[in-house]
């Protein structure tokens, strides 16, 4: 994720949605060991809070400082700061060594990736066996009948400003690749869809707007679309200003493991395999094709036989 500053990193933290506790219980029981899991653009470690019921230990890596420090702490949880600079070999030594992890977690956080250094890591710290990676967006909020629209109009005047990262959090990592084999909860171009219920108050709302990473990357563009107008028809839509409403956040989810590689003994006995069928198969056509010469005999005297008989 972009680095916030520290008063949008504050807003940021009281708008992030905190994500279902079913969501950890069902993964995890899919890996058979529990005993190291990854979050990797952990933010204020939300998803570390939820992975560490589940898992020993869990190490939770962010490029943003501004977030980390507002990170939830826990004994089991370790925090560290990975810098752009930082090397593959230097990551997968502190997320824990080679084929060493059963679990990363991506949370509205992989788009924001070099997507080719971080499958590259991700494939050299996961268990080969039965280590999962799963990765997730929300893209949307549904707030109420008076609010949603004026939120549709916001979320089209972003189009000119968003980036092709963006592009793929709002195309709901339909077009992200996801290079690992699918094990029944949504695959490459085809991840599945939830909901995230969340309690939200307008302060918690605008605040969630301002840090709005197309709203910021306008901004920064010398548009401001989070302008005081915009602000005062969220207000008198949303009604009570102390009322916390009842939102849901519409989110998306992958999870994969590590593709089985084929031994190149496994890809030439299946080819021999393959190919004996064919030749067997062409042999019986053929077969039928061409009767043996005693055949044709036995054919041309029974065939005279009954002329006779006739």
């Amino acid at each position: 994720m972009a680095a916030l500053s520290e008063k949008d990193a504050a807003a940021y933290l009281d708008a992030r949605p905190r994500y279902p506790i079913d969501w950890y219980k069902k993964i995890a029981a899919r890996t058979q060991d529990h005993k190291f899991a990854w979050d990797v653009g952990t933010g204020n470690g939300q998803a570390a809070i939820g992975l560490v019921e589940h898992y020993e230990n869990v190490v939770a890596t962010d490029i943003n400082e501004a977030q980390l420090k507002r990170a939830i702490k826990h004994p089991r949880i370790s925090y560290h700061h990975t810098p752009k600079n930082m090397s593959e070999d230097e990551m997968v030594a502190l997320i824990g060594g080679e084929n060493s992890v059963d679990l990363i977690v991506a949370a509205q956080a992989v788009h924001f990736f070099d997507l080719t250094t971080f499958y590259n890591v991700a494939k050299r710290v996961l268990r080969k066996d039965d280590g999962l990676i799963a990765i997730w967006v929300y893209n949307d909020i549904i707030i109420s009948s008076e609010i949603d629209p004026i939120m549709k109009s916001l979320v089209d005047s972003t189009l000119p400003f968003r980036t092709p990262i963006m592009n793929l959090a709002f195309d709901s990592y339909k077009t992200l690749p996801f290079p690992f084999e699918s094990i029944g909860m949504g695959s490459e171009g085809k991840p599945v869809t939830l909901d995230i219920p969340h309690k939200l108050s307008l302060k918690g709302f605008i605040g969630f707007l301002k840090s709005w990473q197309p709203a910021m990357k306008a901004k920064e563009q010398g548009v401001e679309l989070v302008d005081e107008d915009l602000i005062t028809k969220f207000e008198e839509a949303w009604g009570d200003e102390n009322q916390v409403k009842d939102v849901y956040y519409k989110a998306h989810m992958i999870v994969g493991k590590i593709p089985e590689v084929r031994s190149e003994f496994d890809k030439v006995s299946g080819d021999t395999k393959k190919d004996n069928l064919l030749q067997t198969d062409v042999g019986r056509k053929q077969e039928r094709r061409q009767p043996s010469d005693e055949e044709n005999r036995q054919s041309k005297k029974q065939n005279t036989s009954e002329d006779e008989a006739c």
